[in-house]
């Protein structure tokens, strides 16, 4: 049993230690802006077309669906309502999330794995520099960043996508979709749909710097790391929103 355990707590333990170097890192010098910026197009904007075109197909479906559910009972009208909380709320921070983590953990993991087995992170140590502070912390600060701005196109997206199918098959004026979608948001669903993709953009971004920096056995070894990246971010992604939505149920 022993074992069996001592392997994947000794990796939490790691784990541990490289957040709180990275989030330490964040209020000490040097900061290195132009890497964060540079993260900050790659993640961000680099994602942009593939999280409007989910986000959108995402409000078309659910619209869809709904609609044949609510005409059973005569409330086609409240389409709105039901696709802004579900997108704002859940579906919308968590496809955001899913589709960054396999997007850029798997970029990020590769690419300090293959820094890492070609040597470069070790001669960077030896120059002086700090591979926390150079590799992980900017990119941890990029992804808290965009990852929310991202969730936020791709819950409007999502709504509009929801409007273009109220509006063509449920005959739903603009001002009775959106009014409804408008009114149906609370405070708490706003901070809700914020706050999950900020903790999520936290755990991704180091998963990918964690497997990246355990690299070992060559291009072989990038491989199984990218792979590890991708499944741990995606897993932890679902975890943490049931977490979260536990404690947003219960403070209502």
């Amino acid at each position: 049993m022993r074992d069996f355990l001592t392997p994947p707590i000794a990796a939490l333990q790691d784990f541990i230690i490289l957040a709180g170097r990275a989030v330490r890192n964040v209020f000490r010098p040097p900061h290195y802006a132009d890497d964060i910026f540079l993260q900050m197009d790659i993640i961000g904007v680099g994602s942009l077309s593939i999280v409007i075109l989910t986000g959108f197909f995402s409000g078309l479906v659910i619209t869809m669906q709904m609609s044949r559910a609510l005409a059973q009972y005569g409330a086609t009208g409240q389409v709105g309502q039901i696709v802004a909380i579900t997108l704002v709320r859940e579906l919308g921070p968590v496809l955001t999330a899913i589709l960054v983590a396999g997007r850029n953990a798997s970029g990020i993991a590769s690419e300090l794995g293959s820094m890492k087995v070609t040597e470069q992170i070790d001669a960077m140590r030896a120059l002086g520099t700090d591979p926390i502070q150079k590799l992980v912390t900017p990119r941890m600060i990029a992804m808290c960043v965009t990852l929310p701005m991202l969730t936020i196109v791709s819950d409007f997206v999502g709504i509009f996508g929801g409007f273009v199918i109220a509006r063509l098959s449920l005959g739903l004026t603009a001002s009775q979709y959106w009014t409804s979608a408008y009114q149906a948001l609370e405070y708490n669903d706003i901070v809700q749909g914020l706050l999950k993709p900020f903790v999520f953009a936290f755990v991704i971004s180091l998963v990918g710097c964690f497997y990246g920096l355990r690299t070992t056995g060559g291009t072989q070894g990038v491989g199984r790391a990218t792979t590890q990246a991708v499944v741990v971010a995606s897993v932890w992604v679902f975890v943490l929103t049931a977490l979260l939505t536990r404690i947003f149920v219960n403070l209502n």
